[in-house]
């Protein structure tokens, strides 16, 4: 998965994080081979298990092929052709703009798009219907670090490349945890620590994560207490004298109101460790780690910009680079780690709803005239548009009248997220531009068009370190699939704006961005006609490239001016300096109490991704962890009455959840992790957005995810079970349900509240096997106990386990019956046991990359005396490709001899 592809391929990049890894695609007799792209700066040739199993995506299962009408919410569609479909939604949403205003419409978009899909949605929506009203998905996770940098630089910028991350001497890691959701990034910084050990990570995350088990330092703060964290680091660089007095005072701005807010609320150490529930001498270890390192990178993710105070966490923690001089020099700098493939590229075209494209803004008068000169538009919005969650609050209060919702899953991704449901179902219009056709979001939409997806968009992305690179097609679309541009512009023209909107290829889109970017991108001068706006994104370079050029183009950061040697300043306010930005620590908005007492948290798994419409395609990334869970620390399992596996309800003031139980280890005692991708299509009750505190930062509007108090309770039911089968199965009629692809089979985790009768009955029926079916069973009705197994020849075709109890024979050696074309040699009086003969069971699996399950690992360091995951991936390619299961081994190794296990 590593290596260079030997052949010419098609070179494009990954559609996963915001790591932007280039990847090089090869079709050869009907298969698709992924291999990382070993000339992109941003990952070398190295891709994570997601990325390499691209391939796996690319069927046309479950696609929505063809533009489609239903005339009201939960009716069966119809299919209709592209002219009738864009003429439906021209007229219903001409009528509501005409009879309400261009404010009772609204788009609701994704970092999944394209930059150029981004830039004709956003120029459609604000230039020439006239309303803010289009936000993005990915308000729900880098809005927070957007309205920091904004507030400090004058300007989003990222002031940090992946290199300085392997220059710096300290990486500080807050709310990331980057082994399993930036792996390829991850792996950068663990090879750049294995060629010089003097490198320190410092992990603060209140979870004990894979990434925090590599740290030399955990810090497990209590949720919400960041501001209070780095005030303190503030208050004490500046007390012991670890400041840059020159950069303060030649390039910033309020230092003496921020250290003085710093001193006043977290200039006792000791009550810093207390709020953040640290121990004193750990936290004093950041404090002098930090001061001492001259080359620090403090870089932050989700953790930090998903919470109610997110802008002044982002705001602490770029203060400590600014005091100190940290910024704009190698190996040094505050560093936003994006979530999705594009969340930059969306920001450079203004695809937030306070923003306007080339980084200008909406309430800034002199941008406006700017960008509506530029595209010699009719109208400009005048005021920032809702954002994500006000958005859809206004769409159930019908002050939103229509809404179009492009490659995104709203239903599922967004907090309280039953009132997104709600509010759909009450929805005069409701649009939605997918690519597949099972979504949550999907029933609710009266007009769906079908959109294309990676493999057959054509365009570019930009990724967290403002790297710019080709997203390139390699297979034709099916069906009657367009790009989202396309059919933005199909309507522009059916309102009368064809003229401007007239472009042929994605091309010309990124060319007008381009020179959008350095459109009066100056600093205004007297007696120069029109305003200026001196921005450090700046594409001007790039500008004018034809059609083969723009096909070749290779990965860039920017800025891209037309003229080098120009003097670009640090920083955008307008004069010149940056800004220490006060904070002060505050609880977050809701707070436990007696019904309430424990802390959700939400996040991403290893190997899967956003609501799963494209992992969920591919079996391999499914092995690792195929269900949800509700994860407790074991104090607070016993509290409730709750063991390992059992099922329990997770309950807020918004909505509930059913999951299975796990107690790893990494949660501190009150909180609770679930995470955020199962929905209804994998699981029955595994919503958490359905959950989540919709509150959100006043200043971002980035939703709560992080802090949602929450109570976990007991499930009864009267039988558990599982089921494996070739065909797929409607569980619907259960109480509880999960379903688990599989390569050859799909994967049914069961239970129910009602007793089962006649079970061997029901299982025959509910898995489709007639009364000549080759059908084996066993019923021990004193215990409840039912086992069965279906077989069509020598494989097996289906096969179910129930019990009262929840302790059911193991899976994964069952999942591999199913990969086997001949059982012959098998016992049926083993496979209805559930046990595995000796030594065939690889048990759960830990690397997904290879395949290698947990019971091989454990045996091979057993029998031969593995030391350090190095030597587990020489001996059985384990850890070799992403890296992201090494913590996951070193802890076997840890577990057969705790005293030899390499750091």
């Amino acid at each position: 998965m590593q290596a260079a592809d030997p052949l010419p391929g098609v070179r494009t990049t990954c559609p996963y994080c915001g790591t932007g890894c280039g990847v090089s695609v090869r079709l050869s007799a009907g298969t698709t081979t992924v291999s990382g792209d070993p000339e992109h700066p941003a990952n070398h040739g190295r891709l994570c298990v997601k990325g390499a199993a691209l391939g796996d995506t690319l069927g046309p299962d479950g696609r929505l092929l063809y533009p489609q009408i239903r005339t009201r919410a939960g009716a069966p569609t119809r299919r209709v052709d592209w002219a009738r479909a864009l003429d439906e939604v021209a007229t219903r949403f001409g009528r509501v703009i005409r009879e309400h205003g261009p404010d009772a419409v609204a788009w609701y978009v994704s970092g999944q798009l394209l930059t150029e899909d981004y830039y004709v949605a956003n120029k459609l929506v604000k230039g020439y219907v006239g309303t803010a009203n289009i936000d993005t998905n990915s308000r729900l996770c880098m809005s927070s670090a957007v309205a920091g940098h904004k507030r400090a630089f004058g300007e989003d910028i990222v002031p940090v490349s992946y290199e300085d991350l392997e220059q710096a001497d300290l990486v500080v890691l807050v709310g990331a945890n980057t082994a399993w959701c930036h792996p390829i990034l991850y792996q950068r910084i663990m090879r750049a620590r294995e060629r010089r050990p003097s490198m320190r990570l410092v992990v603060i995350d209140p979870r004990r994560t894979a990434t925090a088990e590599s740290a030399d330092l955990h810090l497990p703060v209590r949720p919400g207490s960041d501001v209070l964290l780095f005030n303190g680091l503030l208050a004490h660089l500046h007390a012991t004298g670890h400041t840059d007095a020159g950069f303060v005072g030649a390039h910033t701005r309020g230092a003496r109101e921020t250290l003085a807010e710093a001193h006043r609320h977290a200039g006792d150490p000791d009550t810093v460790a207390q709020g953040c529930g640290l121990p004193r001498d750990a936290l004093d270890t950041f404090y002098r780690w930090f001061a001492r390192c001259e080359r620090s990178i403090t870089a932050f993710s989700m953790g930090v910009n998903q919470s109610s105070a997110g802008t002044d966490k982002v705001n602490s923690i770029i203060n400590c680079h600014l005091l100190t001089g940290r910024i704009h020099r190698p190996g040094a700098g505050p560093f936003s780690i994006t979530g999705q493939p594009n969340a930059m590229g969306g920001r450079e075209v203004g695809g937030l709803a306070n923003m306007l494209a080339a980084h200008m803004e909406i309430d800034n008068a002199a941008h406006r005239q700017i960008v509506q000169r530029f595209w010699d538009s009719p109208q400009l919005a005048e005021r920032p548009g809702l954002r994500a969650v006000e958005l859809f609050e206004a769409v159930a209060e019908g002050r939103i009248k229509a809404v179009w919702v492009m490659a995104t899953n709203p239903v599922v991704s967004l907090p309280d997220a039953d009132m997104v449901r709600k509010a759909l179902a009450r929805c005069e219009t409701v649009v939605v531009s997918d690519v597949t056709h099972h979504t949550d979001t999907v029933p609710f939409a009266h007009i769906l068009l079908p959109a294309q997806a990676w493999g057959e968009k054509d365009g570019t992305v930009t990724n967290s370190e403002r790297r710019i690179s080709r997203q390139r097609p390699f297979v034709a679309p099916p069906g009657e699939a367009r790009p989202d541009w396309w059919a933005l512009c199909e309507v522009a023209r059916r309102w009368g704006h064809g003229a401007h909107f007239a472009y042929t290829g994605a091309h010309q889109i990124f060319d007008e961005h381009a020179r959008l970017t350095a459109f009066g991108n100056h600093r205004p001068q007297p007696g120069v006609a029109g305003p200026g706006a001196l921005r450090y994104l700046n594409l001007g370079g790039l500008a004018g490239m034809s059609q083969p050029q723009y096909d070749a183009m290779t990965p860039v950061r920017w800025p891209v001016p037309a003229t080098t040697g120009d003097d670009i300043p640090l920083f955008f306010h307008a004069d010149g300096r940056a800004r220490l930005v006060p904070t002060v620590p505050r609880a977050p908005v809701h707070r436990t109490e007696r019904r309430y007492p424990l802390v959700l948290n939400t996040g991403r798994v290893r190997d899967q991704w956003h609501t799963m419409t494209r992992t969920g395609l591919a079996p391999q990334l499914a092995a690792h962890t195929g269900e949800p869970f509700i994860d407790l620390h074991p104090d607070d399992a016993t509290h409730a009455g709750l063991q390992a596996d059992d099922l329990a309800e997770v309950r807020s003031r918004w909505g509930r959840l059913v999951a299975r139980v796990r107690c790893s280890g990494q949660m501190r005692a009150g909180e609770v992790f679930v995470p955020i991708h199962w929905n209804a299509q994998f699981a029955s009750e595994a919503r958490v957005g359905s959950l989540v505190n919709p509150v959100v930062d006043p200043l971002s509007g980035e939703p709560e995810f992080k802090h949602t108090p929450v109570q976990v309770t007991p499930v009864a039911v009267a039988w558990h079970g599982f089921a494996f089968s070739r065909r797929p199965l409607d569980p619907a009629a259960l109480r509880w349900w999960v379903r688990v692809p599989g390569t050859r089979f799909q994967r049914y985790e069961l239970a129910d509240t009602a007793p089962m009768t006649a079970p061997g009955e029901w299982a025959r029926q509910w898995l489709g096997a007639d009364a000549e079916a080759d059908w084996i069973d066993y019923e021990d009705a004193a215990t409840g106990v039912y086992r069965a197994a279906w077989w069509v020849g020598d494989h097996l075709e289906a096969c179910v386990f129930l019990s009262p109890r929840v302790d059911l024979p193991a899976r994964q050696w069952l999942a591999d019956c199913f990969t086997r074309d001949d059982l012959g040699s098998l016992s049926r009086a083993a496979l209805l046991a559930g046990e595995a003969p000796r030594g065939e069971d690889a048990g759960p699996t830990v690397c997904a990359c290879f395949g290698v399950g947990r019971n091989t690992i454990s045996e091979a360091i057993r029998s031969r005396g593995l030391r350090d995951p190095a030597a587990v991936t020489a001996c059985l390619k384990a850890g070799g490709n992403c890296g992201s299961c090494v913590p996951e081994i070193r802890a076997l190794i840890a577990a057969q001899a705790p005293a030899a296990v390499a750091p």
